[in-house]
């Protein structure tokens, strides 16, 4: 089975839906909660990697502009 690479602007979506959700629902049990904070972390590290990538890429055309 294919993974799905996920895209930033999904991630961030999808954050955002955590935290509405962490936000809102009281009756969350400290199970759900924790899962929630997990896929949180792995969607951050995503957001972090492809903010990377598009860092690297910007300094290199700027390098090439010079």
């Amino acid at each position: 089975m294919a993974i799905k690479k996920t895209s930033y602007d999904d991630a961030r979506k999808e954050l955002e839906q955590i935290l509405q959700e962490l936000e809102n629902d009281k009756e969350l049990s400290m199970n759900s909660i924790a899962e929630k904070v997990k896929r949180a972390a792995a969607l951050i590290d995503i957001c972090k990697k492809h903010l990377h990538g598009i860092d690297q890429e910007l300094e290199k055309i700027i390098s090439e502009l010079e």
